[in-house]
């Protein structure tokens, strides 16, 4: 294999999503062997939140939830800080390898208001479930956690509402049309693609040895920031969005990453339930109406948004500034549920059980019942993507003149 082919194969073509959503599911479950915890974001976007308010004077650490989730220490001493800085690394060196770095401003204010306020109800809802798409959901589900079965149907249900309210009249732009001058010189075009190249390459490299150095000192942070990049790379490579999974389905029936998901997480259970035989704990959420409400949340939030906490992470790096304000929305909205946990908390989440699977069903049991039930939304999905297709097809001969 040549340098070349590699290069525009693996580095600069976008990658097929079923098998990055499944090396995605492989990655998450070592990185839970490796640190003890799961792949997630917002927690540590919460954190962000909570200590930018500290500079502000707030005593944040003084709330429930901050001391729930730990607030103590900086992005440089947590394992999800690291990871996520990681993920930033990662996503950036991939986005500079395809030359797909461009500042692009929001197409009009409407899109603006969209993507903080549906950051807010997004961030909102995730930390009121205990997770986004990734620890209430792809990662959430593999720990054999109820409650990341609760939030996944809610988000499915959320993003429908969501799917068909950002298809309202007042949320269409009209299409303009731009005279250009000029075609781009191809010459400055190869060498602004090769200069980007290499600066990816010095990213990459980068972040790389400082996760090593990180590891000599403190493994398990090295050791995060390491699988940090590997999210990066593949969220940013293959596209990986969870709202993009879910708004096509329901409104173009295409379902392919929807699918991909469903291998990811199947794939990545039987590698996690290895990992609790052998005496890694779980991670287990109350199962119990903050899950439902979270989720739902989420799922229209997200739709309204545009963009997931992985869809928004890399669109940021690559330069579009509408996922700036998506992610600014989502670290308000969940410093917000840290607000108000304290309230919400005893009759929504904490008063209620943390349902694992493994031991309600026995080991065995809860393998075959969380198999089953990913087999059940593999159908469901299936059987939408033949409903969907049928349906447009009815319609279509019904239009056509007699």
């Amino acid at each position: 294999m040549s340098w070349h082919y590699f290069k525009h194969t693996y580095l600069i073509k976008f990658w097929a999503p079923m098998p990055a959503v499944i090396a995605a599911g492989v990655l998450s479950t070592y990185y839970f062997g490796l640190t003890g915890t799961f792949w997630a974001v917002t927690g540590e976007f919460t954190r962000w939140g909570g200590q930018l308010l500290q500079l502000a004077g707030v005593h944040t650490e003084e709330w429930g939830y901050f001391k729930l989730i730990h607030l103590e220490g900086s992005p440089l001493t947590r394992i999800d800080g690291m990871m996520i800085i990681g993920m930033f690394g990662g996503c950036f060196a991939a986005a500079l390898w395809a030359n797909n770095v461009k500042l692009r401003l929001p197409r009009s204010r409407i899109r603006i208001v969209q993507a903080v306020a549906g950051g807010i109800i997004a961030g909102f809802g995730a930390r009121l479930a205990m997770g986004c798409n990734l620890a209430a959901f792809f990662t959430g589900i593999p720990q054999f956690s109820l409650h990341a079965w609760f939030f996944a149907v809610a988000t499915a249900v959320g993003t429908w509402f969501g799917a068909r309210f950002t298809l309202l009249p007042m949320f269409r732009l009209p299409v303009k049309l731009e005279k250009v001058s000029a075609a781009s010189s191809p010459t400055q075009q190869v060498d602004r693609a090769r200069r980007r190249f290499r600066l990816g390459v010095a990213v990459f490299v980068a972040i790389v040895g400082w996760a090593l150095l990180t590891a000599f000192q403190q493994p398990k942070l090295g050791l995060a920031m390491l699988c940090g990049v590997g999210f990066g790379l593949l969220i940013e490579r293959a596209q990986i969005c969870f709202t993009s999974a879910f708004r096509d389905m329901w409104i173009t029936g295409r379902t392919h990453m929807a699918k991909a998901i469903v291998f990811g997480m199947a794939v990545s259970a039987i590698g996690i339930y290895s990992y609790v035989q052998l005496g890694v704990e779980a991670k287990i959420m109350w199962a119990g109406p903050n899950a439902v409400i979270g989720g739902l949340l989420f799922g229209f939030g997200i739709v309204l948004a545009g963009g997931c906490e992985t869809g928004w992470m890399y669109r940021a790096v690559e330069g579009q500034v509408h996922f700036w304000w998506v992610g600014l929305g989502n670290v308000i909205g969940s410093t917000l549920l840290a607000y108000y946990w304290d309230d919400l908390a005893p009759s929504l989440a904490t008063g209620w059980d943390k349902v694992n699977l493994l031991n309600t069903f026995g080991p065995l049991g809860g393998l075959l019942m969380t198999y089953g039930l990913l087999l059940t939304a593999l159908l469901l999905i299936v059987g939408w993507e033949k409903y969907f297709f049928r349906r447009r097809t009815s319609l279509q001969t019904l239009k056509e003149p007699v």
